[in-house]
């Protein structure tokens, strides 16, 4: 059985900050891309599971009316919260069973949503295999870096790019030597 890939989806700017120090992703309204969505919907068609930290979820939620993520299940990490909205499902289950668990039984592959903290802790495990990074020509000279301090060492190979206006989507894979 074929199993889902495990995919870190998100948007950064040429210094490799992903928000404000606030949390703040208006930068990201000022870029030029393609006059569509920037590939966003076929990228989110692939997708059967999210998966994402409380800061990020609570921030998603201050960004419109409604959740973009409305349809597909979507688990939140959080050591303080054990329920279920509407959108979402609030866990404590560690990253280590969870992340395979999903890879395994959804019907599509796994978006690892934002958040340093987050990607830290799933590059730790080894559980990323893909990243798709849009580089936005934007320096914003501070905020939340995509790779926080004390991210592992880890090497990817370049699998695509593609411009789309002034962003360019880089899509690589983890280089796990295999290949």
């Amino acid at each position: 059985m074929k199993m889902n890939k495990v995919i870190l989806y998100v948007a950064m700017s040429l210094d490799g900050y992903i928000a404000r120090e606030d949390g703040a992703v208006d930068w990201l309204e000022e870029a030029e891309g393609d006059g569509g969505d920037n590939g966003y919907a076929d990228f989110y068609e692939t997708i059967g599971a999210l998966v994402m930290g409380r800061k990020t979820y609570e921030s998603v939620l201050g960004l419109s009316e409604t959740f973009p993520y409305a349809g597909k299940p979507c688990y939140v990490l959080s050591t303080t919260r054990r329920e279920r909205t509407e959108h979402a499902v609030f866990t404590d289950e560690a990253l280590d069973s969870l992340i395979p668990s999903l890879a395994a039984t959804t019907r599509g592959d796994v978006w690892i949503v934002g958040g340093g903290e987050l990607v830290r802790s799933v590059m730790e495990r080894g559980l990323l295999d893909e990243l798709h990074l849009a580089v936005i020509p934007k320096v914003l000279g501070g905020g939340i870096p995509l790779f926080p301090q004390g991210t592992v060492p880890t090497s990817f190979r370049l699998r695509d790019m593609e411009q789309m206006g002034q962003i360019v989507m880089l899509r690589y894979s983890v280089d796990n030597g295999k290949d």
